[in-house]
């Protein structure tokens, strides 16, 4: 159910409305739906049920990692799936067992792999031959054994956009799945490490099941020859990916289409009684967050009509860098007349913007709000403070009830940490 719909005309996350809140906190303002986290995370959870009663939901946390938004998955049962020393913090403090958290990323350093093992995790995700033998001899030194999964790139072409594609050969993720054998053997040998698992991951915003289950047969012929060099595992992480309608009637697996899919999948492999991990991020997170704007002017050019709003490149990076699609509404509804026009930000790229050629729903005025849709995934996570613009304030919503996750930062925040060097 979609939990930012319109009550009288105003458009309202849950039972909050959003002029409300922008009136209160000001805009640009993120703002997340409780309500949408928990079914997200329910569907998807329902959904590797039906695949696997030994399973273990690892919210890919890089999609958001506000300790509010991180902090309601936890809650809810969910472990992480992390990329760096930092979401580790993250993940401890917002509560998550060591068992549930899980250790990806292509370049881990020595620094990183020893705060891991000092608080425990579930395992590493191992993404080449020489983080194998680093991960090794930190945990020697530390007299500990490293669990690790082997992270196997299987040649697979998600049918995503190329920057977020991560299972094709050509990509710097996993280990080729025809080394995989022999790096396995290799951790088998090493004393400081114990093997644990397998894992895949083959990309993100995935529109069909089809590359799921390819790269899962892929994995039981590497499980089957596992078994043979008397390697068992005990669990197979599947990653996460699947994609979310980012426009209006887009054709994309719903969580159950997910599950039943990988269940028919890894049906050969239910003997070996795994638990079945998934890394989802963007299919919880994604359309359980908005992007609150005000328009600033409204500007006729020669070609054509700029809509100019407060939020930019720097508040939700994905139109710039990935030219992906949001849907952008009007927070008051009015006479419902289209209007073309491209909507951009203040920061002074050609690239800032939210949508070219646009048909809105109504003509914008000054002042008027605007929600950018379905911004929850690698929205505030990839924001920044590019042409010193502070970064915005972030407001959970539950029902009638808010609270602010994340203060908005100031301008004396923007230099924090900063000095002039001596000798000037």
């Amino acid at each position: 159910m979609n939990e930012f719909r319109y009550k009288d005309g105003a458009l309202c996350a849950e039972d909050v409305p959003l002029s409300l809140l922008a009136t209160e906190l000001g805009t640009p303002l993120y703002v997340y739906s409780y309500t949408a986290l928990a079914e997200n995370y329910r569907a998807f959870d329902s959904a590797l049920a039906a695949a696997s009663q030994k399973r273990l939901v690892c919210y890919a946390m890089k999609a958001c990692p506000t300790l509010g938004v991180l902090s309601a998955l936890v809650q809810l049962g969910a472990g992480v799936d992390t990329v760096s020393a930092g979401e580790i913090q993250r993940a401890r403090a917002a509560g998550v067992a060591p068992d549930k958290i899980v250790f990806s990323g292509v370049g881990k350093r020595a620094d990183e792999i020893a705060y891991a093992l000092e608080g425990g995790l579930r395992c590493f995700n191992v993404e080449s031959e020489p983080e194998l033998e680093l991960i090794a001899e930190v945990a020697a030194r530390m007299k500990l054994r490293a669990p690790i999964s082997v992270r196997v790139n299987p040649d697979v072409d998600a049918a995503t956009h190329p920057y977020i594609s991560t299972g094709l050969k050509a990509n710097k993720f996993g280990v080729p799945v025809g080394r995989a054998r022999a790096l396995y053997r290799r951790a088998q040998a090493l004393h400081s490490v114990r093997i644990v698992g397998l894992d895949c991951h083959i990309g993100s915003q995935l529109t069909q099941t089809r590359p799921f289950t390819d790269a899962i047969e892929r994995l039981i012929e590497l499980v089957e020859q596992l078994r043979e060099d008397g390697i068992g595992l005990e669990s197979l992480d599947l990653g996460g990916g699947l994609g979310i309608g980012y426009e209006p009637g887009a054709s994309i697996p719903s969580p159950a289409d997910y599950g039943a899919a990988i269940g028919k999948a890894l049906a050969p492999l239910v003997a070996l009684d795994l638990t079945i991990i998934c890394e989802p991020g963007r299919v919880l997170v994604g359309s359980a967050g908005i992007l609150l704007c005000r328009t600033l002017y409204v500007k006729d050019g020669e070609d054509k009509t700029f809509v100019i709003v407060d939020a930019g490149m720097n508040d939700l990076m994905r139109p710039a860098l990935y030219d992906a699609h949001h849907e952008i509404i009007p927070v008051e509804q009015r006479e419902q007349r289209p209007f073309v026009a491209d909507v951009v930000g203040p920061v002074c790229e050609t690239g800032d913007f939210f949508a070219h050629d646009r048909t809105l729903s109504q003509v914008p005025l000054a002042g008027d709000l605007m929600a950018v849709m379905s911004a929850g995934a690698y929205g505030f996570s990839m924001s920044s403070t590019y042409n010193s613009r502070p970064r915005a304030a972030e407001v959970m919503v539950r029902d009638t009830r808010w609270d602010v996750i994340r203060d908005r930062e100031t301008m004396l925040d923007l230099t924090r940490g900063e000095r002039r060097p001596s000798f000037i």
